[in-house]
Order: structure tokens, then C-alpha cells, then sequence
């Protein structure tokens, strides 16, 4: 029994190294962009569901990754301050699967192939989704959610999203993000984003680690049907991937260690991408939809998002198929070297000195007042004002 703990502990170590680099270049590079674009910008910019509209929207989403609790609270917060509804929606999928973490993540674990099918299939979800709300989202529904959105009720990270951690001075990107104030709000947007993922992070760090551990690859091959049924692997794959999304509690990017577990065991490509994509739709966040638009909506939404998800799977599954693009599943492997003297080493090294950097700024300039505040609530006046802190600079 310890033995097979242990086992499943050093899998999910050896999981944590690999990735360290790349998560703080993507959690530093969403806190640059940040920093210098405020969220009454972005409110501004998502009036409609024109297609120029989505395409900004994911644009934005992109730039401002966060984790998936985060995302949902802060496109209800863009809602309820006037922004499109769908256009909120196409900028949550965005700030948790078109990040840059994401896909840096995906190739270095599973394959460029993998991070390539996440950037073709995220806009293909969301113009998806944009087409369903259009023939399916009724206006009495969308009434009865923005009443709903507009008594506040708490989710999670509320006090997260509320924050407004931009810098306040006017100027160039490149003259405010140098700025003293720039630095401090990098450091307070990198290191709160740290905190909101690092709990989905870790759970699903341990549970790819002990399913790899503990669970035989034969089930997965039987469940999937790898190998056996060829063409039913590939209808299957995206139906039950969200399925699994759901059922295991894990968002945002802590479930690719599970998704390569999966894609290990013999789920389709398309089943892989259909999982990542469905980080949106694991039950906690379902209650949470239930919370800031309704029973009515939370259903809508699981349908649609589900539904977009399963034929963004498909389309990506026989369009890089067709084009030879699928990687070969014999090939896939979990990292067990840990850790030894070569480029991942070193560039953790780089990343883990910028990200104490980063730390100590945050924590010599009010930090610890914002950690206080992360759940929080989304009525609360919270948006941070950076001049408070230059008696720190």
C-alpha cells in the first residue's frame, strides 16, 4: 500500500517539474497583459455577438488567463456591468483554454499536435456555442438570468474577479507597464492568479498520479474502445470525454495531468480535446452557473457548453486525422525521471528566481491584504488602487 502511494506521488512530482516553467511564463505573461488593460475596457468592448465582438472577446479571454472559478465569476461581473451575454460567455472559454499555459503545457506533456488542436478547436467551441444561443437562447431566459445575476449571490473567487488590479496612470503600454506601478500590478495579478489555480492544480496533479499509478491501462483500453473498434473509439472519445470532465471535479489547467492519463489509456484525440474543453461544466461549477443565472440557465448551459464541446471533439478528431496530425498513442508516456540536469532544470531554475521576484514585490506592497480578500463578495468594492502601495515602491 505505501508503495503504491509512493508510486503515485512521484508520477504527479515528476508531472509538477516538468511543467513548473511554463506555468509561471503563462501566469507572468496574463499578468503583463493584465496589468496594463482595465476591466472597464474590456466591458466596453463586448456590447454584442457580432462575430468582430466574439473574436475580441476571445482575444481578451486569451490574454487574461485565469483559472476556471475565477473566469466564471468574472464574465458574470462583465454581464451585470452590460456586457453581451454570449460575448461573457465566449470570454470565459477563452480565459481557460486559449491561455498560453495551456498550450505550452499540452506540448510539453503530450505533444504540439495537442496544443495545435487546443487553438484550432477553443474558437471552433465558441462560434459553436454563439450559433446554438442564437437559434435556442429565448430573451425570457436570458431576462430571468440577468435578474438572477443581479442579486449577487456569492460563487466562488468572487472577490478575485471584483478586483480591478490594472495600473491607474495613463500613458504607452510600454511606459506604464515599466513603471514602478507596473511592477507592483504584475506581481499582484501573477501571484493572485497562482492562488486561484493552485488548489485545481494540485488535486489534479495527485489524481493523474494515482490513477496512472493505480488504475491498469486494459481498463481504459476496454472502456475507450482502443484498438478493438477503430472508428467507435473515435465517435466515442468526445461524447464521454466531458462526461469524465464533469464527474471529476478538476478544471482549468489542472486537469491535463488527467487528460494524459486518458489519452495514455486510450481515448481518442478528440475525446483528449473534448475533455480540456469541458473544464467549464465539472459539477461545482454547474452549482455555481445555478447560483448566478438560475436552474434554467445552469441546464441551458450545461446542454449547449456540452454539446459545443462534443463537436469542436469531432470536428478536431477527423480534421486532424485526415491530415496525418494525430500523434501515435504508442508513443505517449508519463514523465517518472524527475529531476536531472537538462533544459527543463535549467529553465525552471530562470522561472521559479522571476517568480520569487515576483513574490516578494507583491507580498512588500499589500499583498497579503488581497489574499484576505479572494473569495470575497461581488458586491464589495474591490477594485485595487495601486497608489495606496507607493509608500512601498
Amino acid at each position: 500500500m505505501v508503495h503504491a502511494v509512493l508510486h503515485a506521488l512521484s508520477i504527479a512530482a515528476s508531472m509538477t517539474w516538468e511543467i513548473t516553467w511554463a506555468l509561471i511564463l503563462g501566469f507572468a505573461l496574463s499578468a503583463v497583459v493584465q496589468a496594463v488593460v482595465r476591466k472597464s475596457t474590456v466591458v466596453s468592448l463586448l456590447g454584442d455577438d457580432r462575430p468582430r465582438t466574439l473574436a475580441i472577446a476571445a482575444g481578451l479571454g486569451a490574454a487574461s488567463s485565469s483559472c476556471s472559478y475565477a473566469a466564471v465569476a468574472l464574465a458574470r461581473s462583465l454581464f451585470r456591468k452590460g456586457a453581451n451575454f454570449t460575448a461573457a460567455m465566449a470570454f470565459e472559454i477563452a480565459s481557460t483554454n486559449l491561455v498560453v499555459e495551456l498550450g505550452v503545457i499540452l506540448a510539453l506533456l503530450m505533444g504540439w499536435q495537442f496544443t495545435a488542436a487546443e487553438f484550432v478547436g477553443g474558437p471552433i467551441m465558441i462560434v459553436v456555442l454563439a450559433v446554438l444561443f442564437r437559434l435556442f437562447l429565448r430573451d425570457k431566459l436570458l431576462h430571468q438570468a440577468r435578474e438572477q445575476a443581479d442579486r449577487g449571490l456569492a460563487g466562488s473567487m468572487e472577490g478575485h474577479a471584483a478586483m480591478d488590479m490594472s495600473v491607474q496612470r495613463e500613458g504607452s503600454f510600454a511606459r506604464r507597464l515599466l513603471s514602478r506601478e507596473g511592477f507592483t500590478s504584475t506581481s499582484h495579478v501573477f501571484v493572485m492568479e497562482w492562488a486561484a489555480i493552485l488548489r485545481d492544480l494540485v488535486i489534479g496533479l495527485l489524481i493523474a498520479g494515482a490513477i496512472a499509478a493505480w488504475v491498469p491501462d486494459a481498463f481504459w483500453r476496454t472502456f475507450f474502445f482502443e484498438g478493438h473498434h477503430p472508428l467507435a473509439a473515435k465517435l466515442w472519445g468526445p461524447i464521454i470525454g466531458p462526461l469524465v470532465a464533469i464527474a471529476s471535479f478538476v478544471c482549468s489547467i489542472g486537469n491535463v495531468p488527467l487528460a494524459v492519463v486518458l489519452w495514455k489509456g486510450g481515448i481518442s484525440f478528440g475525446g483528449v480535446v473534448a475533455f480540456i474543453f469541458a473544464d467549464l461544466l465539472i459539477l461545482p461549477i454547474l452549482n455555481i452557473y445555478r447560483k448566478y443565472y438560475g436552474t434554467k440557465m445552469a441546464l441551458f448551459l450545461l446542454g449547449t457548453f456540452y454539446l459545443a464541446s462534443v463537436i469542436a471533439g469531432y470536428i478536431v478528431e477527423f480534421t486532424f486525422g485526415g491530415l496525418g496530425l494525430i500523434p501515435d498513442q504508442a508513443d505517449a508516456k508519463l514523465p517518472m525521471e524527475g529531476v536531472t540536469w537538462n533544459y527543463t532544470t535549467f529553465l525552471n531554475i530562470a522561472f521559479l528566481i522571476l517568480a520569487a521576484a515576483l513574490l516578494i514585490r507583491f507580498l512588500r506592497t499589500g499583498g497579503r491584504d488581497m489574499l484576505r480578500m479572494m473569495g470575497g463578495a461581488p458586491d464589495t468594492n474591490q477594485d485595487h488602487a495601486h497608489g495606496e502601495h507607493r509608500g512601498h515602491s
